[in-house]
């Protein structure tokens, strides 16, 4: 389950727990331009006992590659090896917008990331020679007084399992060769092998076998009943607001993602409506078919269905987001649906 961006956060920590009591596997917590999400992992890992902590996800222009590994290791300490690591690029608008650094390489940074944490992780004296980053900095970088070192303390586990929020095609593939878990968004099961497997197939194809299996991550509102039609309507808000304006007209990963499921038409239309700045139009002109088909929300036999379709698609985490008046409706939405997955 995801925290809330801009939720409050000490109701929420009163939340975990009982979610953890309730048989919550995995707790995310997000970071775009909000709080920091380091510290409220610091703060859930002492105030949680066998729940997973993620950050869901750390931005990788944000921190340097050694800074992640440490911050990383960090967490898995104070948490006695609860922490999943969580990365993505996240987008130009943000990272430019919001960092002041250029939006570049994502694939390339990212698989240098990753293999930086790693040898921190190992406690290897750091030493990568990259396109993108060089540890320790050349001597005409610098002042050439670098030298490699180790991580000082002897982290809880020298493989921190990592997850990475992917969507295009290259990315994708990057992912299965080198993640032990990914992370798509707005995941339409039954669809997902036609935009995504051949990318899939081509990773794992590459994949080192010490990594396990890839753990598809998948996110869903979830609510159950036979009458939950009112939560669909922020799905769609948030499918139109991705589709229409998370980013800008010919830079929209979302906006391709649409396109690649076969709604492209409509796509366009959602867009050309949010950045007009009609945005209860653009949510309207979201086709029912994806919302239903990327969420959780029906009646027991139509949770039930969708929970099939997730499992023969591959999924093997369902990251729900509850729809409900109060923490201890939520928490009864969590429990029935480990009962419908039972």
């Amino acid at each position: 389950m995801p925290l809330n961006y801009s939720g409050g956060f000490s109701e929420a920590v009163e939340e975990v727990g009982a979610l953890e009591r309730a048989g919550l596997d995995v707790i995310f917590v997000p970071e775009a331009y909000s709080f920091d999400a380091v510290s409220q992992l610091g703060f859930l890992a002492a105030r949680t006992e066998s729940i997973q902590i993620a950050s869901g996800i750390l931005q990788i222009y944000t921190r340097t590659p050694t800074l992640t590994a440490m911050t990383a290791a960090g967490l898995d300490y104070v948490s006695g090896g609860r922490f999943l690591l969580g990365l993505g690029a996240s987008g130009p608008q943000v990272i430019e917008g919001f960092h002041g650094v250029p939006y570049d390489a994502p694939l390339a940074r990212t698989r240098e990331i990753v293999d930086i944490c790693r040898q921190v992780w190992r406690r290897e004296k750091v030493e990568h020679q990259g396109k993108k980053y060089q540890i320790p900095l050349p001597p005409d970088q610098g002042t050439g007084l670098g030298k490699p070192l180790k991580l000082i303390n002897h982290p809880v586990r020298d493989r921190i399992p990592v997850l990475i929020a992917a969507l295009g095609p290259k990315n994708v593939e990057m992912t299965a060769e080198i993640a032990e878990a990914w992370e798509p968004i707005f995941y339409y099961p039954e669809k997902a092998e036609r935009v995504w497997g051949d990318a899939l197939a081509a990773g794992l194809a590459k994949r080192d076998p010490s990594l396990g299996s890839l753990d598809v991550c998948v996110g869903a509102t979830l609510a159950i009943g036979d009458d939950v039609e009112h939560a669909l309507a922020g799905p769609r808000a948030t499918l139109a607001l991705y589709i229409g304006g998370m980013g800008a007209r010919g830079k929209n990963f979302y906006f391709t993602l649409a396109e690649r499921y076969g709604f492209g038409d409509e796509a366009a239309t959602i867009q050309d409506l949010y950045l007009a700045g009609r945005k209860d139009e653009a949510a309207a002109a979201v086709p029912e078919e994806l919302v239903r088909h990327t969420n959780l929300i029906g009646d027991e036999s139509f949770i039930r269905d969708r929970l099939r379709a997730y499992a023969e698609a591959g999924v093997s985490t369902l990251a729900v987001n509850p729809v409900a008046p109060d923490a201890a409706t939520r928490v009864a939405q969590v429990e029935e649906l480990k009962s419908l997955l039972a």
